[in-house]
């Protein structure tokens, strides 16, 4: 019977298909069959045997040690978000976050003292569990309500609400593999793995990927349906006090018209709430 290469083996596998023997300095000898490094090469840059590589790969070895996954993260040239995924996929992190609860009033505070930002709280299943007024306005209720995933793959209008929904789209799968890597992740994420696949050819296609990177800084261009087109610089940050949230703050360059787009939410939020 086969075995399953398993989590670890299929990630090490999409990681050894970008890489060129130009990028890791090693000549190219030989016809390739598949793109990608060879197993054997792989094996040399991370000074194991290529016989204990391809168990690796094909599931036959799933508990290497904390030194062969360094070295297997500095072989395949991966980022500190991919080297933090594979230590998690050998089962040598901590299983999971904890869960989180409410956001604090501390944060609801400051994010109210942000009156030219949008900023709200994602939970791990990306679900928006807080927003200031601001981010209500620019988010829209079709996002506030369905979330990230749910907004982005089925909800339609996202394709015209993202003037770059690709980016955007491959930007957020990426961000949910990191949070699906844990041994125990959190309860909100495989549902929304397995619904996604099943829902959406493009999610399943870009899930397969494996592309893997926390959200950080990043830019949207957004065609907003109140104010036009706004250009926001977002920066994610995870909340200390309650593993698992991300606190999310939308900017533009003062002065710049995106930054009085941002601003004039404000003002459609109120005239709403004054004339429903």
């Amino acid at each position: 019977m086969a075995t399953s290469p398993g989590p670890l083996g299929e990630f090490l596998r999409a990681q050894r298909s970008r890489l060129t023997p130009a990028d890791v300095g090693l000549p190219a000898v030989g016809a390739r069959r598949v793109d990608g490094l060879r197993r054997e090469e792989v094996a040399v840059l991370a000074g194991v045997s290529a016989d204990y590589y391809t168990r690796l790969e094909q599931g036959r070895e799933r508990t290497p040690s904390a030194q062969v996954v360094d070295a297997l993260c500095t072989a395949l040239r991966l980022g500190p978000d991919a080297c933090e995924h594979t230590f998690r996929l050998a089962k040598l992190a901590p299983s999971s976050r904890p869960e989180s609860g409410p956001v604090s009033p501390e944060l609801l505070q400051l994010m109210d003292a942000f009156p030219h930002a949008a900023a709200y709280v994602v939970d791990p299943g990306f679900q928006i569990l807080a927003a200031n007024t601001t981010a209500k306005a620019l988010l829209g209720p079709s996002q506030l309500a369905l979330g990230a995933f749910d907004y982005l793959f089925v909800d339609s209008t996202a394709r015209t609400y993202f003037a770059h929904w690709d980016h955007v789209a491959r930007a957020a799968v990426s961000a949910l593999r990191l949070a699906a890597g844990f041994a125990n992740p959190h309860p909100a994420v495989p549902p929304l793995v397995s619904r996604m696949l099943a829902g959406s050819p493009e999610f399943a296609a870009f899930w397969a990927n494996q592309t893997v990177a926390g959200l950080s800084l990043t830019e949207k261009v957004i065609n907003h349906p109140d104010v036009g087109r706004i250009t926001l610089t977002y920066q994610t940050l995870d909340v200390r006090e309650a593993p698992g949230q991300q606190l999310t703050v939308a900017t533009a360059p003062v002065g710049s018209p995106s930054a009085d787009a941002l601003s004039l939410l404000n003002t459609v939020v109120a005239t709403r709430s004054t004339h429903p």
